[in-house]
């Protein structure tokens, strides 16, 4: 069954390959992948309409980076945070609990686990209690005017059906780049 189907195998060979390479050059790749997260995500802020379609694409660096390796991964989400307090601060409360998080929550479940609805679930979990995080404690409403800060388990529930489906999408976007890669290389 699709669901059910264990996809991180792709992904672990991709990681063997790429720790060949130097610190060096594994750290400068970080540093470019934080870079591009955090220009994509101070979109939103510095390009009023068209910027908020260019905000959602700062997940893929740090999903990216840390499907590749998970300390860097980390690191590099620390780095756009850096990044984010000097390009644009009023993104700083948004990235680490939303894209951010859903990037390393990802990245991070292609370590732990195998199926695909376990990846997605993890991702889904995460990208759901960033934002209730922002609803709830921050009263930050980061859904919109629609959408109460006070906790409800229905709205929470909503959110947790989009951040499932949103992170289907992450993860197949990000397993066929896998897989690309992988039969670039073998080539």
């Amino acid at each position: 069954m699709y669901f059910f189907k264990t996809i991180s195998d792709d992904v672990r060979s991709t990681q063997l390959a790429f720790y060949k390479h130097s610190k060096t050059k594994r750290l400068v790749l970080g540093a470019l992948f934080a870079s591009i997260a955090a220009v994509f995500q101070a979109a939103g802020g510095i390009l009023p309409g068209v910027g908020y379609f260019i905000s959602p694409l700062a997940t893929a660096p740090i999903l990216f980076c840390t499907m590749l390796s998970l300390p860097l991964g980390v690191m590099s989400y620390l780095l756009t945070n850096l990044l984010l307090l000097f390009l644009q601060p009023s993104e700083l409360i948004v990235f680490p609990l939303t894209t951010g998080l859903l990037g390393i929550g990802t990245g991070g479940a292609f370590y732990f686990f195998k199926k695909r609805l376990s990846i997605i679930a993890a991702g889904a979990v995460l990208l759901t209690i960033g934002v209730i995080l922002l609803l709830s404690i921050f009263q930050f409403p980061v859904l919109g005017p629609a959408v109460s800060t006070s906790f409800s388990f229905f709205t929470t529930g909503g959110i947790f059906l989009f951040a499932f489906i949103y992170n289907w999408i992450w993860v197949d976007i990000s397993y066929t780049f896998f897989k690309r890669i992988k039969a670039t290389r073998t080539l």
